[in-house]
């Protein structure tokens, strides 16, 4: 049976969702991030050498990374469920918006929060005043432009169709729920991206959805 070594808060999330979407029995191992520092506790290093989730375990098999998860899940236990076909636009399209989740939409979200933090740590008075003039330099010039940049793209394609990959819900739309509630959580939409907003609004709506959050235990970042 997966065992799925879940994470307070993280990315972990979809992967329940993704086994309640299937219909995949499995069992959850939980983990709490320190409250101080947020990182995930020692013990998940002994699952995996990284120490970082999501992270399964299916016999003698590790899996980390949530694509490379969804990838594992979707062809061991899917029976054709969950992606399109082989070959086909929408196959193209899945297998885009499975990378693009990680590889393109989190890095600037992570810089985000992570100069954020920066902002207001602790830090001597005289150092104060530059550490927020970098923090703003680097989301003016950089950061705050590619979030935007990216979101105002995701609006864009989901006018083509109802789900990322077409019209028929997908793994790639678990992947890309994660990048999506976090913005909307921290930052909104405010109205001027309504697809993005009607997109959670669809997620949240599933059964297999709220019963991973049920399994999971609190989640931050839904609706």
């Amino acid at each position: 049976m997966i065992t799925v070594h879940h994470l307070n808060n993280s990315r972990s999330q979809r992967v329940l969702w993704l086994l309640e979407e299937l219909g995949v029995p499995f069992e959850i191992r939980h983990y709490q991030r320190d409250a101080v520092t947020m990182r995930a506790p020692a013990e998940l290093a002994a699952i995996h050498p990284l120490g970082k989730s999501p992270v399964i375990t299916d016999g003698d098999r590790v899996i980390a990374e949530t694509g490379a998860i969804i990838d594992y899940v979707v062809e061991t236990y899917g029976a054709g469920r969950l992606r399109p076909p082989p070959g086909t636009d929408a196959r193209l399209r899945y297998t885009y918006w499975l990378h693009f989740a990680e590889g393109t939409l989190m890095p600037p979200l992570v810089m985000r929060l992570v100069f954020d933090r920066l902002a207001d740590a602790p830090m001597p008075a005289e150092a104060k005043p530059v550490a927020e003039a970098i923090v703003a330099r680097v989301r003016s010039s950089y950061v705050d432009p590619q979030n935007d940049a990216h979101f105002a793209y995701l609006e864009s394609e989901l006018g083509r169709s109802t789900w990322f990959a077409g019209e028929e819900f997908t793994a790639a739309d678990i992947q890309m729920s994660f990048p999506i509630e976090a913005r909307g959580t921290r930052v909104g939409f405010d109205g001027t991206q309504p697809r993005l907003a009607a997109f959670l609004e669809r997620i949240a709506a599933r059964p297999a959805y709220r019963r991973a959050l049920e399994r999971g235990g609190p989640y931050a970042f839904a609706r």
